[in-house]
This record gives structure tokens, C-alpha cells and sequence, in this order.
């Protein structure tokens, strides 16, 4: 399967033909976290005891602003240094697998909705880790290209975040899981190459959040701002990890 960014695409929709979800026993990490799943919860809810989460920053994708907060420990390749020390134990199984590239909390709030929209490439799974589910189907869910499925605590929902996907909470309380991508095999070759162009094409979408003259550019723009920004993404990279910025 050819590699595929949505930053280089200008339907921004991805069409391949890997299957929607994908069986958590194919990853070789998925148990170590299902054994520690009391640790991550618990160091979960000490962390919320004292600090808040953070509203994601592209509103576009949620029914209603702070709807969908978070806590990012590692992002895209960017190790959040001061954060992972309130995660000793998450930190600790997230260093051991260099193929996690991405790992944060992720909470969606009472009748929020995560709207339906693709991701940024297929190179990686995107993988969500029940801690706490209000409740199953029909109430709390996840779609990817139309199929349902339900999150279910100290389980793993892997599927391809390539594809169309939407999430939505419609109980009165929180939904809590821990979200991780991780670098599909066929790419590992490719993972530096994957790291900075996501980091560009994220770094994109937050400024037009600010500048809305982006969202409607011509796809020949966006490509090369692409194009001159992603060498400064990649050596960003390193040098945010090496000077411990984060």
C-alpha cells in the first residue's frame, strides 16, 4: 500500500483497502499495557487530582468547544519530558516500544462528539485504551467507516486512522481512555519521514485555526509550504528532545 498523507491530498479522504479495525494481538505491546491498566488509571486520576487536561486545539472537529481535552506524554515523536514524571509507570511502558510514536490521555465530555474526519496518514494504527467508559452502544462509541464498536475498560480498540472515523459520549459522564499510534511495520523505514510531515501538517492546521484563509487554499500552496516547512519539522524534532524543551 502506496503511503499516503491527507497534508499531500487534497480530498483530504483516504481510500485503501486494510480492513477498519485491527486485531489487538497482532501488536506485541498490547498486553504489557492491559497488565499495568490499575497503574495508568491510577496515575491517571492522581495527576486530575491537582492539574486539568487541555481542550484539543482544533475546534473544527468537535460539536462544541472543551469537549475533547487531553495530556500528551509523547506527540508525534516530541517527548513531553515534564509530563511523563507525573506518568512514571505509563512513561516507563511507553519507553520500551520505540515503535509508540504518539501517547497522550484523552477525555470527551458528556454529550460531546469527536465529528467525523480522517486522519493524517496510513503509516500508523491509532489505538485507544479503555480507563474509563461510561457506558457501551449506543451511548458511547466509535465508528470507523461506518462500522460501530463500543470501548470497553482495560481493552484495546485498534483500528486505521487513515479512514473516516467519529467518536461521541452521549452520557453524563466523562470518557476516559489512553490513545497511542504506532508506526505500522511495512513503514518503520519510513518513520522519520512519517514524524515530519504529521508535524507539518499539524502545525498547518493550528495556524488555520487562526489565519481561515488556509482552510481553502489551493492544495499547490499547501504543498509547498509543506515542502519548505518539513526540514525545520524534522530538526525540530531533535533538537526539542535533545535540549529536554518539553
Amino acid at each position: 500500500m502506496k503511503l499516503w498523507f491527507s497534508l499531500y491530498d487534497k480530498t483530504r479522504e483516504y481510500i485503501g483497502q486494510e480492513p477498519p479495525y485491527v486485531d489487538p494481538k497482532t501488536q506485541n505491546w498490547t498486553a504489557d499495557f492491559e497488565l499495568h491498566c490499575n497503574s495508568i488509571l491510577t496515575e491517571l486520576n492522581a495527576y486530575l487530582e491537582k492539574h486539568q487536561l487541555s481542550s484539543y486545539f482544533n475546534t473544527s472537529m468537535v460539536n462544541q468547544p472543551n469537549t475533547w481535552k487531553t495530556i500528551s506524554l509523547k506527540w508525534w515523536g516530541i517527548e513531553f519530558k515534564k509530563q511523563q514524571k507525573h506518568f512514571p509507570r505509563t512513561a516507563a511502558l511507553l519507553k520500551k516500544y520505540p515503535e509508540i510514536v504518539s501517547l497522550s490521555f484523552n477525555q470527551l465530555s458528556p454529550g460531546g462528539r469527536i465529528l467525523p474526519h480522517c486522519g493524517d496518514t496510513n503509516a500508523i494504527y491509532r489505538c485507544h485504551f479503555g480507563l474509563d467508559i461510561p457506558a457501551p452502544l449506543p451511548d458511547c462509541g466509535f465508528s470507523v467507516k461506518g462500522e460501530k464498536q463500543s470501548w470497553e475498560n482495560g481493552k484495546w480498540l485498534i483500528f486505521m486512522d487513515a479512514f473516516e472515523h467519529e467518536a461521541w459520549n452521549l452520557t453524563e459522564k466523562n470518557r476516559i481512555i489512553l490513545v497511542l499510534d504506532t508506526v505500522r511495520q511495512e513503514y518503520t523505514s519510513k518513520k522519520n519521514k512519517v514524524l515530519s510531515v504529521v508535524i507539518t501538517s499539524l502545525f498547518l492546521q493550528k495556524r488555520a485555526e487562526k489565519f481561515k484563509f488556509l482552510q481553502n487554499s489551493p492544495q499547490w500552496i499547501i504543498s509547498t509550504l509543506a515542502y519548505l516547512l518539513r526540514p525545520f519539522a524534522f530538526s525540530a524534532i531533535k533538537m526539542v528532545n535533545l535540549f529536554r524543551v518539553y
